[in-house]
């Protein structure tokens, strides 16, 4: 991958209005309907054809992404019904990034939606439109597609992704009209509208700072200076504590914890006993019931 090139369409972004251009995203797809009638097979099938098109082919932003710099992400939905052509269940939605210098790719989110709803029917086209709701799924994908590419863009540089964010919280003022589950943040504090506003705005919002420096300046200086890396993902981790004082019940806390917990245990395998003693305290106070999952932190040997 051409590390430099995703940085400078990620400036282009933050300084253009989307037009239409190379679309961001190398997504796959799967759904899981075991728990509805096998008669429904061949629709979930062009289901799973519609939303990899729609994905992988639309222009979301005006930034040029060469298809080896492409944002990598995964959608993995569960049907749990599918009545009068509407399809219900979950989402599982994971992206992740390059990190530079390395064959390594870190995660950047890793969030479970739990109460998707959207009508489809065999051969129907989604259509993307910035000023309209087209359709329950069309504003599903759009919302996530954004918030990709919003989280990918502040793992690069700061504020990266407010470009994107803008039009994610877009969708969200119109989605809300639609009277579907999940664009509304007042009625789920882990629901799509709470995550994002838990990204953008109030104290939460301090995990864009987080990922910037987590991303930019701790793992991809990892591979010239592991110490100066790790050194300064320690110092973002700072963010942590000031958020979960200020927000203890944000989503933003359960993201990160979903997103990146297991990653930072392989991080300070090699970190000294101060440093993971430092962070395996913070992250304990602040995950409790992740004890045990944090423990090779604490245990890495010198």
């Amino acid at each position: 991958m051409n590390f430099f090139s995703r940085l400078a369409a990620i400036a282009i972004f933050m300084l253009t209005a989307a037009t239409a251009m190379p679309n961001e995203l190398k997504c796959s797809v799967e759904i899981n309907a075991d728990k509805v009638q096998n008669t429904a097979g061949e629709t979930f099938s062009s289901l799973k054809e519609a939303i990899t098109e729609y994905l992988n082919t639309t222009a979301f932003t005006t930034a040029h992404y060469s298809p080896v710099e492409k944002i990598e992400c995964r959608l993995f939905f569960t049907v749990n019904d599918y009545t009068d052509n509407t399809v219900s269940g979950t989402l599982q939605i994971q992206s992740s990034r390059p990190v530079y210098g390395s064959s390594y790719t870190t995660t950047l989110l890793n969030f479970k939606d739990n109460d998707i709803s959207f009508a489809y029917t065999p051969g129907e086209r989604i259509v993307h439109s910035l000023n309209s709701v087209e359709s329950s799924l069309s504003a599903l994908l759009d919302f996530y597609a954004y918030l990709i590419i919003g989280l990918d863009g502040d793992s690069f540089a700061p504020k990266g992704g407010d470009g994107a964010y803008e039009l994610a919280a877009q969708i969200v003022q119109l989605a809300r009209n639609t009277g579907d589950k999940g664009w509304r943040a007042i009625d789920d504090n882990r629901n799509r509208a709470s995550l994002l506003t838990g990204i953008t705005e109030g104290a939460s919002s301090a995990i864009r700072t987080l990922y910037y420096d987590y991303h930019r300046k701790g793992l991809d200086i990892m591979s010239v200076s592991p110490d100066k890396g790790r050194a300064a993902i320690t110092e973002a981790l700072d963010a942590l504590p000031d958020i979960a004082q200020a927000a203890p019940m944000s989503v933003i806390l359960s993201m990160f914890r979903d997103t990146k917990l297991d990653e930072l245990t392989n991080i300070y395998s090699k970190g000294s006993r101060d440093e993971r003693a430092d962070v395996y305290k913070m992250l304990v106070d602040i995950y409790p019931t992740e004890a045990a999952r944090l423990e090779p932190i604490k245990e890495s040997k010198d």
